[in-house]
């Protein structure tokens, strides 16, 4: 015990010493207001999304129906739900297969420090900068059958007015397109800074070794880049599972609650029919969902880094 005793006292010092040094000094400083916010907007959200899905409630009061699991099972059992987990599903397969490699395709060709590379990386991010609430409003009325460009294009061809966004068949594609117009400067933005990052000297090297320049995407730079590329399907992915300020002013879900997504879905058959309950049960799943895909991302990325 005698020794044990300056072990332990010199252990308590060494904490102390690293605590009361510079960055320990930052840590406390920023630590608490961090933790306090995180507390505040995600923590207890969380709780109270997971207390009131026991409940029957519209919002007002104090919620005192309580019928267990059985928003949940209303939520599994109901149709419209699941189409809008399939819509989720393919925007993210969309997100994945299409906008990623467009990014990319496009970053290979202008990653490069020129002054035309730095206009075209501008033009193409600009519909990133743009609101969602704008991009939306802003191609409702280009897909307009009666005024809007798609009318027009349809009357030139000599064609009768399509009204893309009240066709069951047409609006959710018209959705996706304008996703990947909206988000893929995003992440070609991403796939620039990674490919400015890559040295010089491997990709001489590898021409003098007379690889094409194919060979050399593939080869040199695509995995030299995989992290970012990584990062970049993440933030698909979440954007994907959080899509909602796009697909109101477009369809709004329509037609016939086809279009969907998971969390336009909560907010139309939750939040506006005062059922909170059922929204809050909604939004558990969703949770359950971010974080299944947050653990697959973390352990690829582990596997990945051995």
């Amino acid at each position: 015990m005698s020794h044990a005793t300056p072990i332990r006292m010199q252990k308590s010092n060494s904490i102390f010493a690293d605590l009361m040094s510079s960055k320990g000094q930052a840590v406390l400083l920023m630590l608490p207001p961090a933790v306090l916010l995180f507390t505040l907007f995600v923590a207890l959200p969380l709780f109270d999304a997971a207390y009131y899905s026991l409940f029957k409630w519209n919002g007002y009061g104090t919620p005192t129906d309580f019928v267990g699991v059985d928003n949940f099972r209303q939520v599994l059992n109901h149709g419209i739900f699941w189409q809008s987990v399939r819509n989720t599903l393919i925007v993210l397969a969309v997100s994945l297969f299409i906008q990623l490699p467009l990014a990319l395709g496009l970053a290979l060709m202008i990653y490069e420090k020129t002054p035309a590379n730095t206009l075209f990386r501008l033009v193409f991010f600009l519909p990133y900068i743009l609101a969602e609430i704008a991009s939306g409003l802003i191609w409702s009325f280009v897909f307009d059958g009666n005024s809007g460009v798609a009318s027009a294009v349809f009357k030139s061809l000599g064609m009768a007015p399509v009204f893309i966004l009240a066709d069951r068949t047409w609006a959710f594609l018209a959705i996706t397109l304008v996703v990947v117009w909206k988000y893929f400067g995003f992440h070609m933005m991403i796939f620039v800074a990674a490919l400015q990052s890559v040295p010089k000297e491997l990709l001489e090297a590898a021409r003098l070794e007379g690889a094409k320049r194919w060979e050399v995407v593939r080869f040199v730079q695509v995995p030299l880049i995989g992290a970012a590329i990584g990062v970049s399907a993440f933030f698909a992915v979440v954007g994907s599972l959080q899509l909602f300020d796009v697909v109101i002013p477009l369809t709004n879900g329509g037609p016939s609650n086809s279009t969907h997504t998971i969390v336009t879905y909560l907010y139309s058959f939750g939040l506006t029919r005062n059922r909170i309950g059922f929204g809050s049960a909604v939004g558990v799943l969703l949770f359950i969902a971010a974080i299944g895909v947050s653990i697959f991302y973390q352990r690829q990325t582990n596997r990945g880094s051995k």
